[in-house]
């Protein structure tokens, strides 16, 4: 077999092979696949329940022996997660793997905690971590006050 200067020649020009070009395109055009979509999900779960400890992503990846940049990837659902690895991060988060994987294949996205939800957690954790009763006493009635002023603020005209 002879091969012909004009078969090679978009190596010498530094363009990818014709090939490869058209698969590239077709992927390009293809609506996102069932895979990159339980990366996503199990990536928004991952950082559903790290939100819910109070970890950060650099706490997480510190206890999961990645990088920052790493731990960002996995939750955003841009890298996969190999079965070990996410064996790892169900024990760091205390989770079941299966927990990773609720609510995937139901209509419609994995629910993303609003700016609220994030500080009712956020309430909970620094609320769960003051060990001392009458603190947290305290606390408690400061927030049935606040909201018996704002039950009572909403009802007057």
């Amino acid at each position: 077999m002879v091969e012909r200067p004009e078969e090679h020649a978009h190596i010498a020009a530094g363009s990818p092979s014709p090939g490869r070009e058209a698969t590239a395109s077709r992927r390009r055009g293809r609506p996102q696949s069932r895979a990159v979509a339980a990366d996503r999900h199990v990536g928004a779960r991952i950082r559903e329940r790290r939100l819910m400890l109070g970890l950060s992503q650099q706490q997480l990846a510190r206890l999961i022996g990645v990088t920052y940049q790493q731990a960002h990837k996995y939750e955003r659902g841009l890298n996969r997660i190999s079965a070990g690895r996410l064996f790892e991060i169900a024990q760091v988060l205390h989770v079941p793997i299966s927990w990773f994987f609720e609510g995937l294949g139901e209509e419609g996205a994995a629910p993303t905690l609003t700016a609220g939800q994030r500080r009712v957690l956020e309430l909970a954790r620094n609320f769960s971590a003051i060990h001392n009763e009458r603190h947290q006493e305290a606390l408690s009635e400061m927030a049935r006050v606040l909201a018996a002023q704002a039950a009572c603020g909403r009802s007057s005209p």
